[in-house]
């Protein structure tokens, strides 16, 4: 991606309104032209420790004590549970995990890095962004330390309120890793009992791997494609789908909702790629495949977008709190 190219879902730099101040780091939410056809990015902004209330950094610090105090915890009744299994056990700093290893001199360089999500949103000019970098929620899939391997990266877990000066910890928490797996229990079953139950009756075969060549897998999903492009193109008001210009419909028709359906009815009909594009029309009309996201206006599209950020994969309370009246299966 080139350097001075900028998307939706950007994290970038963006240049304070007082020059000894380090940059903003903000997420750009859209990109728009004004009146005067400059072009604007509206952004989200994220906080520094430095731009806390004093009482609301010793409140941070005491989160991340928590968080390392709790880590530790964990991590040493793992390791007593591995040796509980077996006595051999020798811990090789496998499990070190996200808050292994850190040094005082480290702590502080992560302070650093360390932001605060908020909803505070912004406008600046497009020539206030002085470039890229990467801001990512803390979770324990990698060790914390790696923050200070690249330039660049930050990470945040805590939600910052500027105007009613509140700090409470980000609620899209994933509780993922060994420390939360099930204990797979021993068999209980005889060993030399036969099943004699058939897999075809209780499973639904979906794809059949390796059954034609990859090449014509992917011609066969650009068909796809495009009798999709084309069926928008033929839309009227008695369909319940919006109009849209081509470059749009284009996009649109190469959702997953698409290559699934294309999938499908290649599977369908046994893999035979000439029944199967036969079966993208239907009494004498090309087929068009919709999903909800069609259905949502350009706002319930950035407030899904804002509630992912917030509440990360937990779905029901992004759908509770923000989308609550929006269409969805």
């Amino acid at each position: 991606m080139a350097e001075g190219l900028y998307r939706l879902g950007d994290y970038v730099y963006m240049e304070s309104t007082a020059p000894p101040q380090p940059y903003q780091i903000c997420r750009i939410e859209e990109l728009r032209k004004n009146a005067r056809g400059s072009v604007e990015v509206y952004v989200k902004c994220f906080f520094r420790r430095k731009d806390l209330p004093q009482s609301l950094v010793q409140l941070a610090d005491r989160h991340a004590s928590q968080l390392e105090d709790d880590h530790i915890y964990e991590l040493q009744e793992e390791r007593d549970k591995m040796k509980a299994k077996d006595p051999s056990y020798v811990d090789e700093g496998i499990l070190e995990g996200i808050w292994g290893g850190i040094t005082d001199v480290a702590r502080h360089q992560l302070k650093h890095r360390e932001l605060f999500l908020s909803r505070q949103m912004e406008t600046f000019r497009i020539d206030a962004v002085r470039g890229k970098c990467t801001v990512t929620v803390l979770n324990d899939l990698e060790s914390i330390m790696s923050y200070l391997k690249e330039e660049d990266r930050f990470y945040y877990s805590m939600v910052y309120d500027p105007n009613q000066k509140t700090l409470m910890v980000d609620k899209g928490e994933m509780r993922i890793g060994f420390r939360y797996q099930a204990d797979i229990p021993v068999l209980l079953s005889d060993p030399l009992t036969q099943d004699t139950r058939q897999e075809k009756d209780l499973e639904t075969s979906v794809w059949i791997p390796s059954r034609i060549p990859d090449e014509d897998i992917e011609k066969f999903l650009i068909i796809a494609r495009s009798v999709g492009t084309f069926a928008r193109a033929l839309v009227d008001d008695s369909n319940n789908i919006n109009r849209m210009p081509l470059r749009l419909g284009a996009a649109t028709a190469s959702r997953d909702i698409t290559l699934f359906h294309a999938l499908d009815t290649l599977n369908t009909s046994n893999y035979d790629l000439s029944v199967g594009i036969s079966g993208f029309v239907i009494n004498g009309r090309p087929i068009v495949c919709c999903d909800e996201l069609e259905a949502w206006t350009a706002e319930e599209a950035n407030l899904f977008q804002q509630g992912e950020a917030l509440f990360v994969c937990l779905f029901v309370c992004l759908f509770v709190y923000l989308l609550l009246f929006t269409p969805v299966t």
